[in-house]
């Protein structure tokens, strides 16, 4: 157990008894300041359950007067060495030095774990995270963007003609969905391959199902993949979680058709707008979502600080 404490604040490991307590925080946070992040009580006990997270060892609280004011989150990825890490302090017990104890928490757990950098991701508008980063020895590395589409500017005549070969990933095709993700994302920076176990967790988490997943073929070879996502309660807004084309098949169509093929799926779920990230470095990507009427809407920033 990992304790450092004073007169006012203490941090340590999650422990199970907090669960209430940190869902509470977590809520508050996307009231404060929202980000996106699912606060839900179930979309917080699914992230414990990912096949390479663990709270108690990967999860630090802070107390003031016994209740949680501050937080930092860490996901391994072991196999490329990093860990992503997500912070979030009360404004009420902020410029305390806080985060950086958090972070030397972080870093001793990280070190644990092999990982030799730690990775933190944040709006391109979040002024507060964006001032305490380089402090804490962190350095701006990416930029991802955001993107939009109103799905009534597409062409559905056009998605009817070049989506066809499509289809939606079957029971048992997950051992085949982690050779074209692996592929695809192979010399794409920040990627984790992924494993047959972590497949099967991410599509069945809320607001993911497996009938979601658009594929096409080569025979019986996966050549590409979009992965939707519908969340519940979002207005009509869905999104495109992941998208992927085999290197061997770049350039023959497949990835716009793929591509086609999802959003047709989204628009038959009632989505009136779509939306996805992509790696502003990624010239050919956004070329595509260009060409199809995606507009960027904001940006987000990738940090990386190096293990010492």
């Amino acid at each position: 157990m990992i304790s450092v404490s004073n007169s006012d604040y203490a941090i340590r490991n999650y422990r199970p008894a907090d669960f209430d307590s940190y869902v509470l925080l977590r809520q508050e946070a996307e009231r404060l300041e929202p980000a996106g992040q699912p606060a839900s009580p179930q979309a917080i006990a699914e992230h414990f359950e990912h096949p390479n997270y663990n709270p108690e060892q990967d999860l630090f609280v802070i107390e003031s007067e016994k209740k949680i004011i501050g937080y930092t989150d860490m996901l391994p990825e072991r196999a490329i060495g990093r860990a992503i890490l997500s912070c979030w302090i009360h404004p009420r017990h902020r410029r305390k030095g806080l985060a950086g104890r958090l972070l030397e928490h972080a870093a001793e757990r990280a070190k644990e774990l092999g990982a030799k950098l730690l990775h933190v991701n944040i709006p391109q508008d979040n002024e507060t995270a964006k001032s305490a980063l380089p402090k804490l020895g962190f350095e701006n590395v990416r930029r991802y963007l955001d993107l939009r589409l109103e799905m009534d500017r597409i062409r559905w005549q056009d998605i009817n003609t070049d989506a066809l070969g499509c289809r939606n990933l079957l029971p048992g095709e997950e051992d085949k969905l982690v050779v074209i993700q692996n592929r695809a994302f192979a010399d794409h920076w920040g990627y984790n391959p992924n494993t047959v176990e972590e497949i099967k967790y991410d599509a069945n988490r809320i607001d993911h199902s497996p009938e979601d997943i658009i594929v096409t073929c080569d025979g019986d070879k996966f050549i590409g993949y979009c992965w939707t996502e519908v969340t519940a309660g979002s207005g009509g807004e869905g999104q495109i979680y992941m998208i992927g084309t085999d290197p061997e098949y770049r350039g023959t169509g497949a990835g716009k058709r793929v591509l086609l093929a999802g959003l047709a799926h989204l628009k038959k779920k009632g989505m009136r707008v779509t939306t996805l990230t992509v790696d502003s470095e990624n010239e050919v990507a956004c070329a595509l979502y260009e060409s199809i009427g995606f507009e960027v809407r904001t940006t987000t920033l990738w940090y990386e600080k190096v293990v010492d």
